[in-house]
């Protein structure tokens, strides 16, 4: 069962901004009575602005620059208070990698994907530790959250996708880490590999994914139900808390 625990205390930050997991997380957790704010390289986002109108603060930051991460934690604290929910929502794959063999892909391309997703993982992990770790405990004895967005590509390396598959199993390995070192200090790391394509609702109400086409039957992920799942973590009690969770859709093959 969730701890109960009094939620206007928490202050929610999610690092990568777009109309998916990042905006269904941020509409629930605004919902819920947190002080949410939501990160972006580049806020000129209609779903960003739709937010910033029901109260969400925005802050543009590029994510795998160290003093813009540093300064986007610094401004968070100073408008919202400290953070105990953080969420790193950053897939990270520039377009040039997708489906690309080993002897093709441009080596830059991968560093710029490492660099994208890892790279900003563990610079958004390390301000979320500095400031979680101050925290004084509340009254499940946790100090906060810090919830890693990745892939079924973080446990099976497809075919033309070494870049992808390279950052989702670094991202793998910096939460386990961290998990390890931090866990005893009241601090929860879980790793969310999703094994889908997400679809979010869109204007005429239908889910839908650009790659994957319209939802069928439940076939593509529900940003909404993803964002379900990050509060329950960020409530679970102590004694069980979870690690890492896997997500698919029921008919996914796997």
């Amino acid at each position: 069962m969730a701890e109960t625990q009094d939620s206007s205390r928490d202050v929610a930050l999610i690092v990568g901004g777009g109309p998916g997991i990042s905006a269904s997380c941020a509409r629930l957790f605004s919902a819920e009575g947190m002080r949410v704010a939501v990160a972006a390289r580049n806020l000129d986002k209609p779903v960003l602005a739709a937010l910033a109108a029901d109260g969400v603060r925005l802050h543009a930051c590029d994510a795998a620059a160290p003093a813009d991460v540093e300064r986007l934690f610094r401004e968070v604290t100073e408008t919202l208070g400290a953070p105990t929910l953080v969420v790193h929502n950053i897939d990270g794959r520039v377009a040039e990698v997708f489906g690309k063999g080993i002897t093709e892909v441009v080596p830059d391309r991968v560093r710029d994907t490492l660099t994208n997703a890892a790279f900003s993982a563990f610079l958004v992990a390390q301000q979320a530790a500095r400031l979680m770790l101050k925290n004084p405990p509340a009254a499940t004895g946790a100090r906060g959250t810090i919830i890693f967005t990745n892939a079924s590509a973080a446990m099976k390396g497809y075919p033309r996708s070494g870049a992808f598959a390279m950052a989702c199993h670094a991202k793998a390995g910096l939460a386990e880490s961290i998990a390890r070192e931090l866990m005893p200090q009241g601090i929860h790391v879980a790793n969310v590999p999703i094994d889908a394509a997400i679809g979010w609702t869109q204007a005429d109400g239908s889910r839908a994914h650009r790659l994957a086409g319209t939802a069928v039957d439940d076939n593509l992920a529900d940003p909404d139900r993803i964002a379900e799942l990050y509060l329950q973590l960020h409530r679970q009690h102590r004694s069980t808390w979870a690690f890492e969770v896997v997500l698919r859709p029921w008919l996914e093959k796997w």
